[in-house]
């Protein structure tokens, strides 16, 4: 009771007045800060965002449609064409609404097309037809395009193409057809004629590989990051000249991937009113396509297919002549690259068998075509990966044998194992391993070389045993497990181990297995095993870099297979030249006295002119097959030539091809001699001196190989 009876009550209560008037202020200053608000958000939407809205605007009324450019040509050296584009005309339909107009029946509820509709595109697939007949060619197959063939190309359901997208009706117009209907856009409206490109390849199959190939977009985009990049691009609205249709033929492999964005030059379109059903009311704007740039490879058609068809021919020697007792007809593949020592120029590459790249230009590929080419469709200069098979299912990347020893001499001169003047006496065979259990590791068919007086003459002589002793042994001595790692920093100095960097697609870095070898336990096997070439897997364009970097004395540089790219008016847009890529420095004297030992004997080359560096090399891959263990001989051979100016290099190899003397110099042979033809190893073409003499077929002078060719 006491609080009711307050007497100042009233007092402490603010008065009806001064209540109402404190919330119609608020009112009014709240009113006052949202007018303001909403005035410079429409000031924002005016001036700052008013461009931006506009064009999403107009971007919900228009859709533009790509129409691809020209692709660029790939040249030959000599300035033949290796893939080049013809351009052919292309008469697209554009389906507007006047041809989808439906109807609904009412007691039905089916929707189908308006009779107006219907009628309408009755009367243009039969206008077209008679237009065909009279100003046209037949198709392919000899037949006229008949007005139901028109009606189906039409998709008036939209089953193959989105509303707005126009529909191709004829490819490959005549120029007849091509006057009539540029002089008659007034009565077809609705149809527009597009300059687009047909992709051929060299019939005579010229680096085919190397070249590579073309697929449609649709079948290219999840398969590089470039092709899923421009997909993403293409969905944040970019620059329409840079959209792919799903039908243009992109690269996918090789050159022709590889150069992409060169050769594909810019897209044009068709900027192309639509309707809220997505259905094209008319083409508002046409940009024209920019046509692709050129390129100009590095590769000497010449030279090239002398190339392949040297690794050919001596496969079918192989096959036929016996070398140390046997013939070879497991020797199914072979691989070659032949690169100038001084500019990187690679002037051959050469995978085979190869086949005819014209296959995929049509954007399908039956399955007992892909079936016939699947085994040998990549390069296997480059990689292993379905790039060829041997007999016994050997890849491109065998092991490179004794091509590896005036390497092993170099790591074993620089690091102070040996000297220019040691001297060795070869007993045929050595032993490594834990004593007890050692292993015994013998020189190629078990020979005794003797006394050496340098290391030269173990490089020439391809001694097993001194690279064994000399260097693996004493590698692992002085650094262990370590020794491992020190001797990949080597190789990979030379690019073995290395992608070579020519920046094709799918370049391998070849198989290090002495990594493996010390990963199992055994460090000291890895090395024994690597110094003479028995523990690394590589490719004919990495034994073509290690070969020039040897020539190079130590530079390595990078394989170039474009000289310059150009445009449509053949002005130069980038040229491409010598780029050294690492250096190694060893004392010059170890450089002189590692290429004085690259002399081995060989008879493919018996009347050679130049004086020149050479190195053999089989090295002995195992196999199963009627349940026991074999090893097949693989023929390998690096040389430059002449050995004092080198000039080119060359790396063959031959899976199970028998000794490289007999299955893969031959064909260096032939690589040099045509070198020698068209450019001179010396600086003068002998084709400015004389006409061509004969040579004799294969390698039907090796006979069954000396015994000094028997060291590989």
């Amino acid at each position: 009771m006491k609080d009711i009876f307050r007497p100042n009550a009233m007092e402490d209560d603010p008065k009806p007045n001064q209540s109402l008037s404190l919330r119609i202020n608020i009112f009014f200053f709240s009113t006052f800060i949202i007018f303001c608000i909403i005035i410079i958000r429409l000031a924002i939407i005016q001036f700052v965002e008013g461009s931006t809205l506009t064009e999403a605007e107009a971007s919900r009324d228009t859709k533009n449609v790509p129409l691809a450019s020209i692709r660029g040509t790939i040249f030959a050296k000599g300035g033949e064409k290796l893939a080049y584009s013809t351009s052919v005309q292309t008469l697209y339909f554009s389906l507007t609404s006047e041809f989808t107009q439906t109807v609904t029946d009412k007691e039905t509820r089916i929707t189908s097309r308006a009779p107006e509709a219907a009628a309408k595109a009755d009367q243009l697939a039969a206008d077209l037809a008679a237009d065909f007949v009279k100003y046209g060619t037949t198709l392919p197959e000899g037949e006229a395009l008949t007005k139901e063939a028109i009606l189906k190309a039409m998709d008036l359901d939209s089953k193959v193409y989105s509303g707005f997208m126009p529909r191709p009706v004829k490819r490959g117009l005549s120029n007849e057809e091509i006057a009539y209907f540029m002089e008659n856009k007034n009565k077809y409206p609705t149809l527009t004629v597009s300059e687009e490109d047909e992709r051929h390849y060299d019939p005579d199959t010229v680096a085919v590989q190397t070249v590579g190939y073309i697929k449609p977009f649709k079948k290219s985009k999840e398969s590089f990051d470039m092709y899923l990049n421009i997909q993403a691009a293409m969905r944040n609205d970019a620059d329409p000249g840079l959209a792919y249709r799903d039908d243009e033929f992109v690269g996918f492999d090789g050159l022709e991937l590889q150069y992409q964005r060169e050769l594909r030059g810019r897209n044009g379109y068709l900027s192309v009113a639509v309707n809220a059903k997505n259905m094209a009311e008319g083409i508002v704007e046409t940009v024209p396509p920019v046509k692709g740039n050129n390129l100009w490879t590095t590769i000497d058609k010449t030279i090239q297919m002398k190339t392949e068809q040297a690794i050919l021919d001596q496969i079918k020697w192989v096959h036929s002549n016996p070398v140390q007792g046997k013939v070879h007809k497991d020797a199914l593949t072979g691989y070659a690259v032949a690169m100038e020592v001084d500019t990187g120029n690679v002037v051959a590459m050469a995978s085979m068998e190869d086949y005819d790249t014209n296959i995929w230009t049509s954007g399908t590929l039956p399955t007992d075509v892909y079936n016939k080419i699947q085994l040998n469709y990549q390069n296997g200069a480059i990689t292993p990966i379905s790039s060829g098979r041997s007999g016994h299912n050997f890849s491109s990347t065998v092991f490179l044998g004794s091509v590896i020893k005036p390497l092993t001499v170099l790591i074993g001169l620089n690091e102070g194992f040996i000297t220019t003047s040691t001297s060795y006496t070869d007993k045929g065979s050595t032993t490594f391993g834990r004593a007890g259990y050692e292993t015994t590791v013998r020189n190629s068919g078990g020979h005794a070389y003797g006394y050496f007086k340098s290391p030269a003459i173990a490089i020439e002589k391809s001694s097993n045993v001194f690279m064994i002793d000399e260097i693996g042994k004493k590698l692992y001595a002085k650094y262990g497990s370590e020794g491992v790692n020190i001797w990949d920093n080597y190789m990979r100095e030379f690019g073995l181990g290395e992608r070579p960097g020519s920046g094709l697609p799918g370049e391998h870095k070849g198989l290090i297995n002495y990594i493996k070898e010390m990963e199992s336990g055994s460090a000291q096997s890895a090395l024994v095993y690597a110094s003479f070439g028995q523990q690394g897997q590589y490719t004919a364009l990495q034994l073509a870099q290690y070969t020039s970097t040897l020539a190079n004395q130590g530079v390595r540089i990078k394989p170039q297979l474009v000289s310059k790219i150009t445009d449509q008016a053949g002005n130069t847009v980038k040229a491409f030249g010598r780029e050294v890529l690492n250096e190694v420095k060893f004392d010059k004297a170890y450089w002189r006295e590692v290429i004085k030992g690259m002399n081995t004997s060989v008879s493919a080359f018996e009347d050679f002119p130049y004086d020149f560096a050479r190195k053999t090399g089989t090295s002995q891959q195992q196999y199963f097959e009627n349940k026991g263990s074999h090893l097949a001989d693989n023929g390998v051979f690096i040389a430059f030539a002449p050995r004092d100016n080198p000039k080119l290099a060359v790396a063959v190899v031959i899976p199970e091809g028998g000794f490289g003397s007999n299955s893969a110099a031959p064909v260096a042979r032939k690589i040099f001699d045509a070198y020698d033809w068209e450019y001179g190893l010396d600086g003068i073409p002998k084709k400015s001196l004389k006409q061509p003499e004969s040579t004799a077929d294969g390698a039907a002078a090796d006979g069954a190989g000396t015994d000094q060719e028997q060291a590989d």
